[in-house]
């Protein structure tokens, strides 16, 4: 939409300046092909230029107003997108953050989940190691039971 009023904005500024252009050519050859005596010739082709410096003054008003507030709506347009790029990447940030922390909650607890599984492993492996251990002791003090 911005670069279509871009467009019209273009053709009307360059309709403008044709025109102030094509009044000043006309207003000078009108000035110099009309019999006048040479005072009054100049005296009119400075006022005549005034007129046409005035209207290009204000032609170039009128352009840099437009090209300052075109200038400023771009610059307000990347800022907003930049703010919501930053505001994008926070919230992005923060949900990778919240994802990674829940990661390694759950890996501490499944690893100490695993822990504990391998101690009581651990202890039963001692504890039947300790029975088989006096089992063995037991059979080994018996015959000498029995003999006596």
């Amino acid at each position: 939409m911005s670069d279509i009023n871009n467009q019209q904005g273009s053709y009307t500024k360059g309709f403008v300046l044709g025109a102030i252009i094509g009044g000043a050519i006309g207003a000078i050859t009108a000035l110099l092909l009309a019999p006048k005596s040479g005072r009054e010739l100049r005296q009119e082709l400075a006022e005549k230029s005034n007129e046409l410096y005035g209207l290009a003054s204000d032609y170039v008003s009128k352009f840099e107003e437009n090209m300052s507030s075109s200038i400023s709506a771009t610059v307000n347009e990347g800022k907003l997108r930049a703010e919501n790029i930053i505001a994008s990447a926070k919230k992005q940030a923060g949900e990778i953050l919240s994802n990674a922390e829940k990661v390694l909650s759950d890996a501490k607890t499944k690893a100490a989940s695993i822990k504990e599984e391998i101690q009581d492993k651990i202890d039963n492996i001692k504890d039947a190691a300790k029975a088989g251990a006096d089992a063995f002791k037991a059979e080994l003090n018996a015959p000498e039971e029995q003999q006596s």
